[in-house]
């Protein structure tokens, strides 16, 4: 735990006492480096290529048919139940539910030949025998550092609901432990609209404890403790008050929204795509589709303040969102995509604009998918099952080729016709965006798993 308290009788020696802090499990080594100018992570000797990746793990199995192989010509009962819309590429369509997507298509790379594996509800894309049961992200940390050393950001993170909406559901789990490497998540962040951040939680102010959920009040504390210090704040050395500096603002300031211009919340913003009151409460998992409504434009906004301040990889998901089974806890085909398609479409489109705004599209890889696939055939309730043959993958930015499309699947949207695309070579390809491949197998320290995972061959014709 880190204790902060009457600072104003503090000594150089007492300034800071630290343990651990409750980050998910982060220790903070990082409070006390050698002092380090730059930003970008190769700047320190890192075998990194100074890219992210934007994970956005579309939870429950999405459907191939309903996204972007649409497979039209099919019966009926195998083509796309929300029909098909033209997008910018020549001879290219998607599912009729994502026209903004449709404009951006030559900024999209679409592989129709990605194989999931299995059928089961697991995050085999994430964290899976693939990755040696770590999250990749785990693995990118592990020899970039957990941390950032320029600013203390942790390197890979993951973004549930809570980490915009303190009202949102329990997070799911299986994306790998919150230690060591393990990825950040940032419910658990230093500040909190609703006072619940492990920063609040952990650190022991002179002002009441009713107060801490007021970011002004906590901030202006500091500022007085500080100014308390009188001249033994000078007599730190630099890396100690870059510690006390980024404990103030930096970590806190990087997970909150709000600190962006309300115009930009505004674009991002998915709430009120439609009327989340009206979503049909007879599927159990009702709370789950207001949630992704609710939050995953602010999800994706949330990612973007992350890489743009350091973060390698970066996990965006919500729960089950994707499962369209037209049982008992999830809507049919066309229903459920009516809840599920609008928000992707906006947040992912903003999010790329936003991007290509910055400068940033080259230096971040966005990666779309879930899962499984979904069956060929719709079933007698009017939804898809699970299908590990087939399922939907999207990628774009991060110096990948535009407008591409990698592979065919068969006639009936179940196997791969050509190209097939595999965990590993998605692994690869995320792995050769975010390493110097030949400078990470000459770095000492590096693990038998992670150089394997780097030797895995990335999607061919886009690296």
């Amino acid at each position: 735990m880190l204790t902060i308290g009457d600072m104003r009788r503090l000594g150089r020696r007492d300034f800071l006492r630290v343990g651990s802090l409750a980050l998910g499990g982060f220790s903070l080594p990082w409070l006390f480096p050698t002092a380090h100018a730059g930003t970008k992570l190769s700047a320190y000797g890192k075998p990194v290529t100074d890219k992210s990746v934007v994970f956005l793990f579309m939870h429950g199995g999405p459907s191939q048919f309903e996204t972007f192989d649409p497979k039209m010509s099919a019966p009926e009962e195998i083509r796309s139940a929300t029909g098909a819309i033209r997008t910018a590429v020549p001879g290219l369509s998607f599912g009729s539910s994502f026209p903004k997507l449709a404009e951006r298509a030559n900024r999209l790379c679409i592989v129709r030949s990605f194989v999931p594996g299995n059928g089961n509800h697991d995050i085999k894309t994430i964290v899976g025998k693939d990755s040696f049961d770590a999250n990749i992200g785990s693995a990118y940390a592990s020899a970039a550092g957990s941390s950032h050393p320029s600013n203390g950001l942790p390197t890979n993170c993951i973004l549930f609901p809570r980490a915009v909406d303190p009202s949102a559901g329990p997070e799911q789990k299986g994306f790998g432990s919150f230690v060591a490497h393990g990825p950040f998540p940032p419910h658990t962040a230093p500040f909190q609209p609703d006072g619940t951040g492990t920063l609040q939680k952990d650190m022991k102010l002179n002002i009441p404890l009713e107060r801490l959920d007021d970011r002004r009040s906590l901030l202006a504390a500091f500022d007085a403790a500080k100014a308390g210090l009188d001249d033994r704040f000078d007599h730190l050395d630099d890396a100690q008050q870059k510690a006390f500096s980024l404990l103030l603002s930096n970590i806190g300031a990087a997970f909150d929204v709000s600190k962006e211009d309300p115009k930009i919340v505004a674009k991002y913003d998915t709430a009120n795509l439609y009327d989340v009151t009206k979503i049909n409460r007879k599927w159990n998992n009702w709370k789950h589709y207001t949630d992704n409504a609710k939050t995953l434009g602010k999800l994706m906004l949330l990612a973007r303040r992350l890489v743009e301040r350091g973060a390698g990889f970066v996990t965006v998901t919500t729960n089950f969102v994707w499962d369209m089974h037209a049982d008992q806890n999830n809507a049919t085909m066309t229903e459920g995509m009516s809840y599920m398609a609008p928000p992707f479409d906006h947040a992912v489109s903003m999010f790329l604009d936003d991007l290509k705004e910055r400068g940033l599209e080259d230096r971040v890889l966005l990666v779309a998918c879930g899962e499984m696939g979904r069956t060929p055939k719709i079933n007698k309730n009017a939804g898809r099952d699970h299908w590990g043959h087939l399922g939907p993958l999207l990628l774009a930015g991060g110096g990948l080729p535009g407008g591409a499309v990698i592979g065919q699947s068969t006639a009936d949207g179940g196997n791969p016709a050509s190209d097939p695309v595999t965990i590993p070579n998605l692994i690869g390809t995320i792995l050769h965006t975010l390493f110097d491949v030949g400078q990470l197998r000459v770095m000492r320290g590096v693990s038998r798993e992670l150089l394997t995972m780097a030797d895995y061959a990335p999607i061919r014709g886009l690296i």
